[in-house]
């Protein structure tokens, strides 16, 4: 399969790219940015290094590499200042994406082609996607709060002392400031995580609030967050590749789940070739489920305040 990423030349495209050279499913990968010479120049680089990871095509280019492309992975965008929320980003981001859009669309992307949003504020912008593209919105995906579980699940491991590998917990919501943290069913192994040696109540506002801050920590400590980010969105990829049928928590339209209705937003999802094969509710606690539709109301607020720039 062929994976185009939109936004390669910057650092979060980029490392996507490497992360999935190094996973070896795709079988060619095209990079493309408005800096087509930086494009052309990450391909070169990854392209040397393939003798010693897996047989793959890695290319450099524009929008030609549309159509005959599998999945497509939109990572470009502006970054976010250290002190400003995701959704913060939305008036400055909302025109050059509608633009990317719009240029993917008249690319001629293939009917069956699953579109992967990495973009912030990503579930505003998951959402315009899903009803700009003219593609069947379950094949419109936002990598959503990907990222923030795995942030989450490294960090309960790294307090606990346990593999991050057995580390299980999961953020839904909003990818931002309206995030829920999933304690209910969060385990190391086979073991509730209340029931794990050295747990107790005090580390989970810590280990939340450190989860929650995580995206600025690195902006103000390096510049921009771009391994994790890659590995995340190889995560979903991966599943898209091999038709996993795996439970992620991605951003997808929403009609339903939880009673909440015409927004995107992270909830338990089955991802598979076709994108978004189910929607899950999974038992939460009450507390839990009202912050996930609380959520979803704030991420309609701000989209009542976007669309009508874009029509």
């Amino acid at each position: 399969m062929k994976v185009s990423i939109i936004g390669a030349g910057g650092l979060v495209g980029s490392c996507a790219a490497y992360a999935l050279q190094c996973g070896g499913l795709a079988r060619e990968i095209a990079l493309l940015d408005v800096n087509v010479e930086t494009a052309v120049g990450h391909a070169l680089d990854l392209q040397h290094g393939s003798p010693s990871v897996a047989d793959q095509t890695i290319v450099g280019g524009g929008y030609e590499h549309i159509p005959d492309s599998d999945i497509i992975c939109i990572t470009a965008g502006l970054r976010r200042k250290p002190d400003e929320s995701r959704l913060d980003l939305i008036n400055r981001n909302t025109d050059l994406f509608v633009q990317i859009l719009r240029d993917v669309k008249a690319a001629g992307p293939k009917q069956s082609a699953i579109v992967l949003v990495v973009s912030n504020p990503v579930d505003i912008l998951t959402y315009v996607a899903a009803g700009m593209l003219g593609l069947p919105t379950k094949q419109v995906i936002g990598l959503g709060t990907q990222l923030d579980t795995i942030r989450f699940c490294s960090l309960i491991a790294e307090e606990l002392k346990a593999p991050p590998t057995q580390t299980k917990a999961l953020i839904l919501g909003e990818h931002g400031d309206s995030m829920v943290p999933i304690w209910s069913s969060a385990a190391i192994g086979s073991l509730p995580l209340d029931k794990f040696p050295g747990w107790n109540p005090a580390l989970a506002n810590q280990l939340f609030t450190r989860t929650r801050g995580s995206g600025a920590e690195v902006i103000k400590r390096k510049g921009g967050a771009g391994f994790a980010v890659g590995i995340a969105i190889r995560d979903v990829i991966d599943a898209v590749i091999l038709d996993r049928k795996c439970l992620l928590p991605v951003s997808s339209v929403q009609s339903g789940c939880y009673g909440i209705h015409d927004v995107a937003l992270s909830v338990p999802t089955v991802v598979g070739r076709t994108g978004v094969v189910d929607q899950l509710e999974i038992d939460l606690w009450p507390k839990e489920v009202q912050g996930l539709r609380a959520s979803g109301a704030a991420l309609r607020k701000t989209l009542d305040t976007v669309l009508p720039r874009i029509k």
